[in-house]
């Protein structure tokens, strides 16, 4: 079992009645990701639902569910070495987990396009996610201030504690 630390955490996010709304999924979730897009189904959403997980200091994964379509991201294929999530997100987009040599390169795996339409294409995501400056909830913070809903996450970070 991974060492979960105060670092890892998973939100949800969603419009409702024109404003964006997050709350703070179990952090069990971190380490589940069919788990974690049933969880992102139960919320439903006129423009969908997206969740947002950072692992330990290591990497984050993006979903988002629009109608049928499941569209999922992650920071750095790397992490899969390590993390149980970020294995299941390889598994699930059939994408071998990276070779020894292979390891040097922290690259974004997924759906670039994930919040194309939304405001945030697919150099800026990859820009965000390879900013080796970053934590992953910094570049989390990044990507939800792009998309306009940087208030009610940090609100939802807060209380993390």
């Amino acid at each position: 079992m991974t060492d979960l630390s105060a670092t890892d955490f998973a939100v949800v996010v969603y419009r409702e009645d024109e404003s964006w709304e997050t709350e703070v999924l179990p952090v069990a979730l971190t380490e589940d990701l069919t788990g974690l897009i049933h969880a992102l189904r139960q919320q439903p959403s006129i423009a969908g639902t997206i969740g947002l997980v950072s692992v330990g200091d290591d990497f984050f994964v993006a979903i988002r569910l629009l109608g049928d379509e499941e569209m999922v991201f992650l920071s750095d294929v790397t992490a899969s070495v390590d993390w149980p999530l970020a294995q299941q997100v390889l598994d699930y987009l059939d994408i071998p987990v990276p070779d020894d040599e292979d390891l040097d390169q922290v690259l974004p795996v997924g759906d670039m396009s994930i919040f194309a339409d939304l405001g945030l294409d697919e150099m800026e995501l990859g820009a965000i996610s390879g900013d080796l400056d970053l934590y992953p909830d910094e570049m989390l913070l990044s990507i939800a201030g792009r998309l306009g809903f940087a208030q009610p996450f940090e609100r939802a970070l807060d209380t993390l504690g």
